[in-house]
């Protein structure tokens, strides 16, 4: 088997993988490496933007208490102060990258959007493809470093542990060219886990096909601690149609006036919050699925109408085009939207600086829980998150070289075994299917106990038949993929199942209140419950 030796193994190509490793490399060779091509991953498809304090009537203290008061009493305050308060030195760096944050017209101003949850102007973007030009920033920088090398097509199998003076060392992994089927390993002082979310968990979500929650999986069965997988955030505005594989409405839409309403056109947010469509993204979500469960609607829709044809293909191009292509013109028709699955707000448990307790693992980013989100993210601060954390670990890194000299530790080769090559692919794309469906059905926006106790005992037979599968057959991109979302499917569940409570986007009929002392839900591998 061929085993690769590099400084520094980063998995995953978007904004918190490549903020680790153009940092890193002034300090050593970096190898990225990303299952599809180098541009696809959650970032970019993020629309909105970035949250930041930039305008002087702005504070950190107000970002602060904005995103506190969208985490359901679940943040740490002492994070959340570090991620805000470096924010604008990460804004410029970007800006002296090239990135493109769009302008008032004809001033150097920025023009800020607002979104739920924010009490003022403060998402810097890039018209309504934020994400994709973050990404192409990025790119076009780290393709020119000569110490940078990426690697696409590329999946990660396993991480490589060693328990070395009494502790548990990560020091590579095991990684799938599914091009060619080779399987390798890469050596490295340190492991950054950037590998985004798991959307595609759920059945509909906004998240690209990229998001199957790798490295919460991989990260789990390496032995890290999992923290508070149950708050996994829905977006409220998902458009609703056949053809339109759940296309995100940006929150920036409501930020600049758009109204939730039914079919007739009354708006019914006011119902539910004092802040009405400007609510966070739980509160919101909740009041459309009860409007959809209690009046039997298909949808409900956003109603921007009164901002006129020039403003909405001005601010919302690529969201305007995107619409038509569907038969809706937002300057005439109300926008038919569905929550779908968007983030997780949960993940590795690690520290600002994307520490695990796992030595020589790393993870930022989505993949990571770090405590600035708590029970429920505040709008565009995720992009924030990636950026200032993908820094702040590098600079942790460079300040903790490791003590052992990894290149001395010895990876066995990949066994296979006697597994022979599929000819069923059909039951991986059924257990995929029904994985999805599961999630969708029993653990979605509001839950109860008898609905979890369903689905634990779905995911855990379809859990034994991926077993089987993946010893019996050569490993394939899918059987990789299906494996682990069948692991993280487990690990939400066990955690909605442990939260005895309804907070931020854990909503549980069972147990309607929410606790006066919060905490939060930490497993690890003795949380498996036995075959």
């Amino acid at each position: 088997m061929k085993v690769l030796d590099y400084d520094y193994l980063v998995i995953g190509s978007g904004l918190a993988g490549l903020s680790v490793a153009r940092h890193l490399s002034a300090h050593g060779n970096v190898l990225v490496v990303t299952k599809k091509n180098r541009s696809e991953s959650n970032t970019n498809y993020a629309q909105g933007g970035i949250a930041c304090v930039t305008l002087e009537e702005d504070t950190f203290d107000m970002h602060i208490a904005d995103t506190l008061d969208a985490g359901a009493g679940l943040c740490d305050e002492d994070v959340v102060r570090t991620i805000v308060s470096d924010g604008p030195a990460r804004m410029k760096e970007l800006q002296d990258l090239g990135m493109p944050f769009t302008a008032k017209d004809g001033s150097n101003e920025l023009d800020l959007g607002r979104e739920g949850g924010h009490s003022m102007r403060r998402i810097l973007h890039a018209g309504d493809i934020t994400g994709e030009h973050i990404q192409a920033t990025l790119l076009n920088d780290v393709d020119s470093n000569e110490n940078i090398k990426i690697l696409e097509y590329t999946h990660a199998i396993d991480l490589v542990t060693r328990n070395l003076n009494g502790m548990t060392f990560c020091v590579g992994a095991y990684l799938l060219d599914t091009k060619s089927g080779e399987i390798f390993a890469v050596r490295a002082s340190y492991t950054i886990l950037a590998t985004g979310g798991a959307g595609k968990v759920y059945l509909y979500t906004s998240n690209p096909d990229v998001a199957t929650a790798g490295g919460i999986s991989i990260a789990w069965r390496a032995g890290a601690e999992i923290r508070n997988m149950e708050f996994i955030q829905f977006h409220p505005t998902c458009l609703y149609h056949p053809a339109a594989k759940s296309f995100l409405i940006s929150e920036a839409v409501r930020g600049e006036g758009a109204e939730l309403v039914d079919a007739d056109g009354i708006p019914f947010m006011a119902n539910y919050d004092r802040r009405g469509s400007l609510a966070p993204r739980d509160i919101v979500a909740r009041a459309i699925d009860n409007e959809m469960k209690t009046r039997g609607l298909e949808c409900v829709y956003l109603d921007i109408r009164h901002k006129g044809k020039e403003f909405l293909m001005k601010r919302f191009p690529n969201i305007y085009a995107k619409c038509k292509e569907f038969g809706v013109d937002m300057a005439i028709d109300l926008i038919p939207v569905v929550p779908a699955a968007h983030y997780c707000c949960g993940g590795v448990k690690t520290t600002v600086d994307g520490c695990t307790n796992v030595q020589g693992l790393m993870a930022v980013g989505e993949v990571a829980s770090t405590g600035l989100h708590g029970a429920n993210r505040l709008a565009s601060n995720s992009l924030l998150e990636a950026i200032v954390c993908g820094y702040r670990a590098a600079q942790w890194i460079i300040a903790h070289p490791r003590k052992v000299d990894v290149s001395d530790i010895t990876i066995p080769p990949w066994v296979f075994g006697d597994a022979v090559p599929s000819d069923e692919q059909v039951v991986v794309a059924h257990n995929w299917d029904e994985v999805r469906t599961c999630m969708w059905d029993y653990v979605g926006i509001v839950r109860t106990d008898k609905r979890l106790e369903r689905a634990l005992t779905r995911i855990m037979n379809i859990r034994r038949e991926i077993r089987q599968y993946y010893f019996d057959y050569f490993v394939t991109a899918d059987t990789l993929e299906l494996r682990n979302i069948a692991d993280a499917a487990m690990l939400i569940i066990l955690s909605a199942m442990s939260r005895k409570e309804s907070r931020g986007l854990h909503t549980s009929l069972d147990y309607p209140d929410t606790m006066l002392v919060s905490h939060d839900t930490v497993l690890d591998r003795s949380c498996e419950p036995k075959f």
